[in-house]
């Protein structure tokens, strides 16, 4: 089933972008990843996006838009502000080849959040990344190539555990910032999740209770530490 907002075209050899008016199809031709940023307001051009200048009526057997369409239906002639309006609102027609690179991006990502914030219980050590990759595969798991990596792994390894002896290794750290440095690091250690205490102590310093998966632990404490100039105190209260 395709995500809103984006169609299989498994028979094209074009990404296409393509919006309805009625009866009515407008089309551009576009760079996939390219397009899938600029719909989500990331800053890229909208030049580049575009992989040809026109407005096709069906752009796989190279018939162009009417102007007195386009005029009637975006209430302008103009190329540019059609194809903005086209990629923003309408869908984005990815080729299944597209589909299968994103999905393959994604299955990295998850296989190596995994290995980074997972333990095999009967070792204690982490699984190597082939391993994980195998049992996703021996289970037949489905990636779901648009939903974030993070969101999937739990289920993952849910799915996996009855293939290798896997669990989340998570840890609940304290972290104590002197009051100078204070208010930029609670953005800092909110925008990593987990936290699940924060107080102001009388000097104005902050203290704070995070649960991480293990895998972040010196992400999290190279990022505090650089802010802090190596003043804050960390430390591993329960695993």
């Amino acid at each position: 089933m395709s995500r809103p907002g984006f169609i299989e075209a498994s028979r094209l050899d074009i990404n296409l972008a393509i919006l309805k008016k009625g009866n009515t199809k407008f089309e551009v031709v576009v760079d996939p990843e390219l397009a899938i940023a600029y719909r989500s307001g990331k800053d890229v051009e909208l030049e580049d996006v575009l992989k040809s200048d026109e407005i096709f009526s069906d752009a796989q057997k190279g018939m162009l838009a009417s102007e007195h369409l386009m005029e009637q239906f975006f209430k302008t002639k103009d190329k540019r502000k059609v194809a903005e309006i086209i990629i923003k609102e309408g869908e984005i027609q990815l080729t299944a080849e597209f589909r299968r690179k994103l999905r393959e991006q994604k299955l990295n990502r998850i296989v190596n959040i995994i290995h980074r914030n997972s333990i095999n219980p009967q070792t204690n050590t982490p699984h190597p990344e082939e391993r994980i990759r195998a049992a996703i595969e021996q289970a037949k798991l489905k990636i779901d190539e648009f939903k974030p990596a993070e969101d999937q792994v739990e289920r993952i390894i849910k799915d996996i555990a009855g293939i290798i002896p896997i669990r989340l290794e998570v840890l609940q750290l304290e972290v104590i910032v002197p009051p100078q440095f204070a208010p930029k690091s609670y953005s800092v250690i909110k925008s990593f999740g987990g936290l699940e205490q924060s107080d102001w102590l009388n000097d104005g310093s902050l203290l704070a209770r995070v649960k991480l998966p293990a895998g972040l632990k010196l992400e999290f404490m190279d990022k505090i530490n650089s802010l802090t100039h190596g003043s804050a105190e960390i430390k591993i209260i329960k695993k």
